[in-house]
């Protein structure tokens, strides 16, 4: 499943009024009328943009296109245009890895059919970082009361440094196809802790873009550990979710799958359809400490971990002590307020 970004199209058509290529288009052949007068000049459709390399921009459309114009914002130089049913646009100088950038570019197929796509992407980022998905909470409390204030967050750790730029989180009960978060150009480094806040309830709530992690106010920012926040008020996560790390090429990075029903049978449709996912990629797998191959398994609701005992101060915990939590029984839910956002995970544990 390949996440879009969402595009915006204007179909310009070679003509509007058949008479008017007559008048003025006297070099038209006869082969170019009867397509028109038979409707078989259809105009190009535009697939998708994304950057190939540092310094590389590919434009794929459904057709043979000649490009008329290209605006970048920010700004850059071309150095040279392939034209085909790929548009490969290099540019003098590499982009900003993982730096977001808006394209509107006019192109044209041999009917003079003429297409303009504004469209944003992401600069290359060949230095994305290593991290895992370490704590979840999803389950906030007291959002306008800055005392008490408690939101729903997932914290990441740093396993190998790198960019942050162009990463995408997806939370499955939000959407399977758009990120509930797109990663700005943040250097990190190995060991740090990133804590997404999946509200923003004040405006002393800072991203921390820099070395510096003590720059959020808040009561949940946390000294230590860096602190992103997502600029919204609704809710977002939930108890029943699946929640994963996505890269440039749409690989999934890390993966949670959440449940609050302990049965055999997936109680949300958009659980199932992430659980196939997880299995097709080989990022989650089944209760039992198998490992099977991606792509040769299935995943039933009991292969979830089980969220029915969430509260706002017992958070959902990967157990640090494993390399990898990529089947149920490598987390659990912390005990009553031993929430660790920004440490390691308390091994306290909530039992029934």
């Amino acid at each position: 499943m390949k996440p879009k970004f969402l595009s915006f199209i204007v179909l310009i058509p070679a003509v509007i009024l058949i008479p008017a290529v007559f008048l003025l288009s006297c070099c038209s052949s006869e082969t170019l009328i009867q397509e028109i007068l038979t409707g078989t000049a259809s105009p190009p459709v535009f697939l998708d943009c994304k950057a190939v390399s540092s310094t590389e921009i590919s434009f794929r459309f459904t057709g043979p296109v000649s490009m008329i114009s290209l605006n970048l914002d920010p700004g850059a130089e071309i150095l040279s245009v392939t034209e085909g049913e790929e548009i490969l646009v290099t540019l003098t100088e590499p982009m900003r890895t993982g730096d977001r950038i808006t394209a509107d570019i006019l192109v044209e197929d041999e009917h003079r059919n003429t297409l303009n796509v504004l469209v944003p992407f992401r600069a290359r980022n060949s230095r994305p970082p290593s991290m895992l998905i370490n704590e979840v909470r999803t389950i906030g409390a007291s959002f306008n009361d800055p005392k008490k204030s408690k939101v729903e967050f997932v914290e990441f750790l740093v396993k190998n440094g790198g960019n942050l730029g162009a990463l995408r989180l997806f939370a499955a009960s939000y959407s399977l196809t758009k990120p509930v978060y797109e990663f700005n150009p943040i250097e990190v480094k190995s060991g740090e802790y990133i804590v997404l806040h999946f509200r923003q309830p004040f405006n002393e709530c800072l991203d921390e873009i820099s070395d510096k992690l003590d720059e959020s106010g808040g009561l949940e920012a946390i000294p230590n550990a860096r602190d992103l926040w997502i600029p919204v008020s609704q809710k977002l996560l939930h108890d029943t979710d699946a929640i994963y790390l996505v890269d440039q090429d749409d690989r999934i990075m890390d993966a949670v799958l959440l449940c609050e029903t302990d049965g055999s049978s997936w109680n949300k449709a958009y659980l199932a359809q992430a659980a196939d996912l997880f299995a097709a990629q080989g990022v989650w797998f089944p209760a039992g400490g198998l490992e099977p191959a991606a792509g040769t398994y299935s995943l039933a609701a009991s292969d979830a971990v089980y969220t029915a005992a969430t509260t706002s101060t017992r958070t959902i915990c990967r157990d640090e002590t494993r390399e990898k939590g990529s089947r149920p029984e490598n987390w659990y839910i912390a005990n009553t307020s031993r929430e660790s956002a920004g440490k390691p995970n308390s091994p306290d544990r909530y039992y029934k």
